[in-house]
């Protein structure tokens, strides 16, 4: 039976990212897929993860940079990008406020990130 997501959940981060979950662990309670929107602030950056899930990064305003293996790559408005489970990854903004979906299979959880401190 199809199942409507009203509303997402708010998930509260530090650095002044916003995270809305409409398909996940916290607001479905779903552990093969996650997915969410995320509004991100100008040079916003988070540390180097080795998730433990593959995920598709589809940017709606803005640009994400993606580092990795020593690259980076910058995911321009209306582009996307996929990574994979157990790639070195490190996400950051540009300079302007950023709007991008993120999709995680299995599902986002803290556990299965991996970020460095």
């Amino acid at each position: 039976m199809p199942k409507l997501i009203k509303h997402p959940t708010a998930i509260e981060v530090p650095g002044g990212k916003e995270i809305l979950e409409f398909v996940g662990l916290v607001n479905s309670a779903d552990s093969n897929i996650s997915v969410a929107k995320m509004v991100a602030p100008a040079n916003w950056s988070e540390p180097f993860q080795t998730p433990e899930f593959d995920e598709v990064t589809l940017v709606l305003r803005g640009k994400v940079q993606v580092e990795y293996e020593n690259q980076i790559t910058i995911v321009q408005c209306g582009e996307a990008i996929i990574t994979k489970a157990g790639e070195r990854v490190r996400y950051s903004t540009l300079d302007e406020e950023t709007e991008y979906i993120a999709i995680c299979m299995p599902a986002f959880s803290p556990q299965l990130v991996n970020r460095e401190e």
